[in-house]
């Protein structure tokens, strides 16, 4: 990982940390010297998470229930009291359930936005407030998917539901703008591991053998990108997203007819 200078002392909230990226960008800011409030919905499993914890005794743990607002204004509360204001808001959080459009219950579609959209936007608005009490000229990611642009059978609220992140991301960069606070997305690449949604080595296999480079996602790959949007080095760069996904989002290597070399 190629961790900038100027991220050393930065106070970074993150959603989402108990999660396979979760945890991959807790610890690659704690190893960038940032202070740390990993947020997810049960205290009990951010218990381990507080091993990427730099020494300081400025990080902490928050659990937080993304599907109700009062616990996201509770965890914006609690961040106002530790820190004053955030310097990077890292919204991680989402869920992916599968199911056909046929079949899904209406209150499963409502929670993907819920969770997805309206728990960003609530925590967007709270930390943005307190970032512009303080004066501090703040960097939000917020985590997308190359989904938001390729529809996937069988999940297409959670692809809806990241098209209007970004939309949601472009508007809150242009209206914070004069603030001094940037506002952009990311698209990280497949990274199979989760315990919520598990997947067979056959398919996290047939996956990357159809991504255009050839493989999963890293933790550095991830890493290098967001420190990159969390950083100075990015300075000029708002309202963006940035796919760093392998050209999965672009097109697929799979081929469904019998010539399957090139000409």
């Amino acid at each position: 990982m190629n961790i900038p200078a100027d991220l050393s002392g930065k106070r970074v909230l993150i959603t989402g940390a108990c999660g396979v990226i979760g945890r991959w960008i807790a610890e690659a800011f704690g190893k960038a010297g940032c202070h740390l409030c990993l947020s997810d919905r049960l205290a009990l499993d951010l218990e381990p998470a507080a091993k990427a914890f730099p020494p300081g005794g400025q990080s902490f743990a928050c659990a937080a229930d993304l599907s109700k607002a009062a616990s996201i204004d509770q965890l914006a509360v609690e961040i106002g009291k530790r820190w004053g204001a955030a310097d990077i808001v890292i919204n991680n959080a989402g869920i992916y359930p599968s199911g056909f459009l046929l079949d899904i219950p209406v209150e499963e579609f409502d929670r993907v936005f819920v969770i997805n959209l309206r728990a960003p936007f609530i925590l967007m608005r709270a930390l943005a407030r307190q970032m512009i009490k303080r004066q501090v000229r703040g960097s939000i990611v917020n985590v997308s998917s190359g989904a938001a642009r390729k529809m996937r059978r069988s999940v297409v609220p959670y692809c809806v539901s990241k098209t209007a992140l970004d939309r949601l991301t472009k508007g809150f960069a242009l209206e914070l703008a004069e603030f001094g606070i940037r506002v952009n997305a990311l698209e990280p690449g497949f990274a199979p591991g989760s315990t919520v949604s598990r997947l067979t080595d056959e398919h996290v296999a047939a996956t990357a053998g159809g991504i255009p480079l050839g493989r999963v996602s890293s933790q550095a790959d991830i890493a290098n990108a967001l420190f990159y949007l969390a950083s100075d080095a990015s300075s000029y760069v708002t309202g963006a997203t940035l796919a760093v996904d392998g050209g999965n989002s672009i097109g697929s290597l799979a081929v469904y007819q019998d010539k399957k070399r090139p000409l």
